[in-house]
């Protein structure tokens, strides 16, 4: 078994280097990107693919499976149900556009269920981690989800994911009974920042549906940590979920409303195991 303790410490201190290098460096070449051909609302930058090869380098000397958004899955020499999950730069678009939110995002999972993650906010240089019997911190700084029961006096995080299928009636009819209970919503285009707001008790709930887990794994990991509860269920396309994340009086609620998000129960719960 891994010192998960000290993996933790050495994803926060790749998080930190290499977003610091990117920020102390960053170029308009960095900034160029390109549509994906498979998925044209998706871009892919030069940034994206530098902070990657930083952060593989870094976390390779674990041994350790990795999952990463743009190398995809990194077998190790050794079979482990642990495995590192890396988004290098989520909130791609906002980081080259200079329109909001971006980090480097990494997280450490056994047996699909979060151990912790560690999220590093490009904008304010803010280091961010936690996880379930870890708690959660911003800059050392000890951080809980809020206690807001209410809907009517709650705000939620979402968006339109690139997987997500908006031209459905059926999409667009869910979409709005998943945010129509809540006083605030808010998209911010980084799936990471949205849920760092839920576990600070900024926001009190995060919810998208087609979302990569690449997106969402650091920010559950956190948000649990925080006091927070969340689940996911596979969409059918390869690591894309429907997800939700909120404070613990809340959840209850979420689990009701499920059905029109195709979710239920705890983190790791099917329908059919709940």
């Amino acid at each position: 078994m891994p010192d998960v303790n000290a993996l933790l410490e050495v994803a926060k201190s790749i998080a930190i280097r290499a977003g610091t290098r990117l920020l102390d460096s960053v170029t308009d070449d960095q900034k160029r990107y390109v549509h994906c051909v498979d998925w044209p609302k998706e871009i892919k930058s030069v940034a994206d693919a530098v902070l990657e090869v930083e952060i593989l380098q870094g976390l390779a000397p674990a041994g350790i499976p990795i999952l990463s958004e743009e190398s995809g899955h990194i077998p190790s020499q050794r079979r482990s149900e642990y495995l590192f999950i890396v988004d290098p730069l989520d909130g791609t678009f906002n980081f080259v556009k200079g329109l909001g939110p971006s980090a480097v995002s990494i997280a450490l999972w056994n047996d699909e269920k979060p151990l912790f993650g560690v999220i590093f906010g490009l904008m304010e240089r803010q280091l961010a981690w936690g996880g379930p019997g870890i708690g959660a911190y911003i800059n050392g700084r000890k951080i809980a989800v809020s206690a807001t029961s209410s809907p009517t006096q709650a705000s939620i995080c979402t968006g339109f994911p690139v997987r997500f299928d908006i031209a459905s009636d059926r999409a667009k009819e869910d979409f709005w009974r998943m945010v129509k209970p809540y006083a605030k919503v808010r998209m911010l285009g980084s799936a990471a920042a949205s849920l760092l707001y839920v576990a600070r008790g900024s926001a009190e709930v995060y919810a998208e549906q087609s979302i990569m887990l690449w997106d969402v794994a650091a920010g559950l990991a956190i948000v649990e940590g925080a006091g927070g509860r969340s689940a996911i269920l596979p969409t059918g396309l390869a690591v894309c979920y429907d997800v939700v994340a909120s404070n613990a009086a809340l959840f209850p609620l979420l689990s009701d409303r499920s059905n029109s998000l195709r979710i239920t129960g705890q983190h790791g719960e099917t329908p059919e195991q709940a």
